[in-house]
């Protein structure tokens, strides 16, 4: 009975034992299930792919941006340095190549510092583990994270080769200085692409994840040469490189901010990038700009963006400098002034150069494709080339004289009550000093240098800019016709239906006016303005591109007048400034009548292109005589000449069914007498006016002449 309670009493601390463990092994299971619960499974392994930020080309497939959330470019193993790997495993991870993933010495010499220091310590993680932490996981420490990273880091080793972790591993570390992955961090700190990189830069760059920001060289030079010392130390240890080689390579100097060349990584054309950036994220989604690895080839044209760039802030530096007195004498405090400038191709409407802006960083509003100002005389083009449909030529003669109008409010409409400058001092003398001032009840368009010439031609009237004659053409061929063809050319802003149209009262926006100004040069062929060629994925696949659509939209002969008569501007008129271009060139000057907007949009047959000057705030003008051809004219001209600047000089083709006829301006009529002043002048065939009989004509053929051409 003895024996048999003995027996009971020694076989409960085995049962004990095994419930004990039992539990444990439950609760181990379930502590488990709980840590691993929300680790990524094997299939999310495999189809990991890293965080690529997008690349964006010129047209030439020169990178000139990226967007990211880190920045990062992944690159293949085969064009990564064998150096560089090297230096990894010499200072990272020494038994790399031989071990299943986890260290057995790095865990004895990790768990033995927790016991010297009670607290857990970093130290024995390979390579492949801190891949598992860097893809998946936090570096908070803790047990769990340490469990979660075990598995992980397993899961890795069975799924992939060495070079293939090792080639995850240097496309994903964080190197300081923004640079995720290797190439990243070659291009920031060497300031060349990582294939190119020698045996001390491997080490330098080697030295750096450890600690990103105490280990790099633009923050703490000395503690970089030391660690990256230790690097090709411990490669010649490994027997990775020679004494000789070591020696030679500490003897490198590290790189110093200041002093690399990056320029051709460096960011160009911040208003062109924010304005894809914009548009691809809308088509795209934010997530795939930033992480997905696009690739984005663009129409910029580098030269022509960068004689942008220059030719802006050149003058309107200048510019500020002498405008620093006008704000003092106002005690105002001095305000920058604006300017935008936009290049397209007429041929294919790629835009090649866009400056937005004075400075990115102090604003991000695109003034090129984003404000709307009003064009002043630059709108002219529209309203003669209206009246050239219409059946007038470039030999039509228009009246430059005084206009007097008054507005009916019952019909809701301007009536022309005289082309007398003094009519205006009778009706002062029986109307409301206040009425008269009014102008929504009396207006009398004026001219810019408030000089009247008499009779001139259409093509006098666009060189000279004379506002009379504008007004007076818009007149006879309605402000309506006038907004149909400039809709037709692909002016979208509301334009308002009234005489002050022929002045370019509605705002419309820099991007919209070269586009139209584009047309005359194609010929008469519109063509939607585009920036980006074609996007690919990660891969390669390409998930759109662009195809030129073109429009026949004006008649080749007439937008061959209309240049030429545009050529006129520039050769004789407003914008003289542009003649310093010495190419083939047409063009024409804006300028309100408040002196708050500058334009000069002009073109080649190869390029079209647009500046606007003037100040955010409009109720600041920019000076008086401050116009379009003394600000803005020179600056296109500059930009022009650097832009287009060992390109081929062309003409523009003359198309069929021209002819040219001599003209005596007196008359507007065809001169067989080559007497001053006579000229030659381009007609499409069967439109020419009628023969100068004996060197004169009659008042009555002119007057038939008038009417059969719907006015002067």
């Amino acid at each position: 009975m003895y024996r048999r309670i003995q027996k009971k009493r020694k076989s409960i601390p085995f049962i004990f034992f095994g419930l004990s463990v039992a539990v444990l092994i439950v609760c181990g299971g379930f502590i488990f299930e709980y840590l691993l619960s929300d680790m990524p499974s094997m299939y999310q392994l495999e189809d990991f792919t890293p965080k690529l930020s997008a690349k964006i080309y010129d047209k030439d497939n020169n990178l000139i941006s990226e967007f990211f959330t880190e920045r990062r470019s992944f690159v293949p193993i085969t064009q990564i340095p064998k150096d560089l790997q090297n230096a990894f495993i010499a200072i990272e991870d020494n038994d790399f190549y031989e071990h299943w993933g986890v260290s057995i010495r790095g865990i004895m010499r990790a768990a033995s510092r927790i016991i010297t220091r009670v607290r857990l310590a970093e130290g024995g993680s390979t390579i492949t583990q801190q891949l598992a932490r860097t893809m998946f996981l936090t570096s908070e420490k803790k047990i769990s994270r340490k469990i979660k990273e075990l598995f992980l880091t397993i899961q890795l080793e069975t799924i992939y080769s060495k070079d293939e972790i090792m080639q995850f591993y240097v496309n994903q570390i964080y190197f300081g200085s923004g640079a995720y992955g290797v190439q990243a961090a070659a291009i920031t700190y060497f300031g060349k692409s990582v294939e190119n990189l020698n045996l001390a830069e491997c080490a330098t760059l080697a030295a750096i994840p450890k600690s990103p920001n105490y280990y790099n060289p633009f923050r703490d030079a000395e503690a970089s040469r030391i660690r990256r010392n230790l690097v090709l130390f411990r490669m010649r240890e490994l027997g990775y490189i020679t004494k000789s080689q070591e020696e030679e390579a500490r003897k490198a100097e590290l790189p110093n901010k200041d002093d690399i060349n990056r320029e051709s990584f460096q960011v160009k054309g911040h208003y062109f990038v924010e304005y894809i950036r914009i548009m691809l994220a809308n088509k795209y989604g934010s997530d795939a700009i930033y992480n997905d690895g696009l690739s984005i080839y663009t129409t910029l044209d580098m030269q022509a963006q960068i004689a942008a760039e220059n030719a802006l802030e050149n003058a309107l530096s200048q510019f500020d400098e002498k405008r620093i007195s006008h704000f003092k004498n106002r005690k105002m405090e001095p305000v920058k002034v604006q300017g935008a400038l936009l290049a397209i191709d007429p041929k294919t409407g790629a835009i090649r150069a866009m400056v937005g802006g004075r400075d990115f960083k102090e604003t991000q509003f695109n003034r090129a494709t984003q404000a709307k100002r009003q064009p002043g005389s630059s709108f002219k083009p529209f309203i003669y080339l209206a009246s050239l449909e219409e059946g007038f030529t470039a030999a039509t003669l228009l009246e430059d004289r005084p206009m007097v109008f008054q507005y009916d409010s019952k019909v809701a409409k301007w009536n022309l009550i005289s082309r007398d400058a003094t009519e205006l001092e009778r009706i002062s003398e029986n109307v409301n000093e206040d009425d008269l001032i009014n102008t929504n009840k009396y207006w009398m368009p004026s001219n810019y240098t408030r000089k009247y010439r008499g009779a001139v031609t259409l093509r006098t009237a666009l060189a000279l800019s004379i506002n009379t004659c504008a007004v007076e053409v818009i007149m006879k061929i309605s402000p309506r016709k006038v907004i149909q063809v400039a809709k037709r050319l692909g002016i979208t802003s509301p334009l308002m239906e009234s005489l002050a149209l022929a002045l370019g009262s509605s705002d419309v926006t820099l991007q919209e006016m070269v586009s139209a100004y584009a047309v005359f040069a194609s010929g008469g062929i519109l063509t939607e303005p585009y920036v980006v060629v074609k996007v690919e994925d990660r891969n390669g696949k390409i998930l759109e591109q662009h195809s030129v659509e073109q429009i026949e939209v004006v008649s080749p002969q007439n937008a061959f007048i209309m240049t030429n008569m545009l050529r006129s501007v520039i050769e004789r008129g407003s914008g003289f400034a542009a003649r310093e271009l010495r190419r083939p060139s047409a063009g024409k000057t804006g300028t309100t009548n408040d002196f708050c907007d500058a334009w000069f949009i002009g073109f080649t047959p190869d390029l079209a292109a647009g500046v606007w000057i003037g100040y955010d705030d409009r109720s600041i003008d920019l000076g008086e005589n401050a116009s379009g051809g003394v600000i803005a004219a020179p600056i296109w001209t500059d930009f022009m000449k650097r832009a287009l600047d060992g390109k081929p000089v062309s003409d523009f083709r003359v198309p069929s069914d021209i002819e040219q006829n001599f003209i005596d301006p007196r008359t507007g009529l065809l001169s067989l007498n080559k007497t001053p002043g006579v000229y030659l002048e381009y007609f499409i065939k069967g439109t020419s006016p009628k023969m100068y009989f004996n060197g004169a004509a009659s008042s009555a053929a002119r007057e038939d002449l008038m009417i059969e051409r719907g006015g002067f």
